[in-house]
């Protein structure tokens, strides 16, 4: 008989010490990402974060909205929706931007070497396959700067790994100029146009805001109430977001923001949610 998996009642102190010193802790599920909303902020019905730039208002009870949830709050971290899911957590992270930080992420020996060579030494701490260099800072969160590294800092968080070694540095030019010179993203360059419908006089009927707006809600439902296989359910709700609205010139920034904000929510990546985006709109030829 398989015998189930231990509570880990150990994150719940490790989750208050780390408050105490001014580190907003969060729990990780299996997998190492953040616990999904709840049904009450399913699709931001909450109101708060609805483009998970700031951290609320939201009154949620539990650790919804991935690195918007951590807190420095005692109260919030021993309540009761947070005690059951630090119980169900595989492991710790916090938000690095929260505390005023920035992590450079160096996920391999090349990129550890080239961290050595040209940024300043600071507080190291080693990870499963690299090393995170600690600066005292924050700074914009960018993923793929160069390779094996990537800038965890506002809006993104890093897995708790422990103190250390070293004096930490303050944040350099350095590092800030990574995000600054890295090349734009592979994100889709929108178009505002005025599509005639063929037999039908008028404005393409995507820019009603009553089928546009369905078609978003509906698509970050599909998202979020995934239960398995959200890397492929993610790619393929792109790609019917873009076969319906894709070549209108009816999408909008803040239209794509919404999708990759349900799928951050889930566990994606940045980079994730943007290669997806990229091969759905390569398949689709639009």
């Amino acid at each position: 008989m398989t015998q189930p998996t231990p509570l880990r009642a150990e994150h719940l102190p490790t989750a208050l010490d780390l408050a105490a010193s001014g580190l907003p802790p969060l729990p990780l599920r299996a997998g190492k990402v953040p616990f999904g909303n709840c049904r009450r902020c399913a699709n931001n019905a909450c109101g708060g974060r609805p483009n998970m730039k700031t951290p609320g208002p939201c009154a949620c009870p539990g650790p919804c909205h991935a690195w918007a949830a951590a807190t420095t709050d005692p109260h919030v971290i021993n309540s009761g929706p947070w005690r059951r899911a630090w119980l169900q957590a595989e492991a710790i992270a916090y938000h690095p931007g929260g505390a005023g930080l920035t992590v450079v992420d160096l996920d391999n020996a090349d990129a550890i070497a080239w961290a050595r060579e040209n940024l300043p030494t600071t507080q190291t701490v080693p990870t499963t396959r690299g090393e995170h260099w600690l600066y005292l800072g924050s700074m914009q969160s960018a993923n793929a700067v160069r390779p094996g590294v990537d800038i965890k800092s506002t809006m993104a968080y890093a897995r708790w790994l422990g103190f250390g070694t070293g004096t930490m540095t303050a944040l350099p030019d350095a590092v800030r100029a990574l995000v600054v010179s890295r090349p734009a993203p592979a994100r889709p360059a929108f178009q505002s146009l005025t599509v005639s419908v063929p037999g039908r006089g008028g404005e393409c009927r995507h820019r009603t805001p009553a089928f546009l707006e369905r078609g978003i809600a509906m698509a970050e439902q599909r998202i979020t109430e995934a239960r398995e296989a959200v890397h492929a359910t993610v790619y393929r709700t792109f790609l019917a977001v873009l076969s319906t609205h894709g070549r209108c010139g009816c999408l909008t920034d803040a239209h794509v923001a919404r999708l990759f904000t349900a799928a951050q929510t889930k566990g994606e990546t940045a980079r994730h949610c943007t290669e997806a985006w990229a091969n759905a709109r390569t398949t689709l030829g639009v």
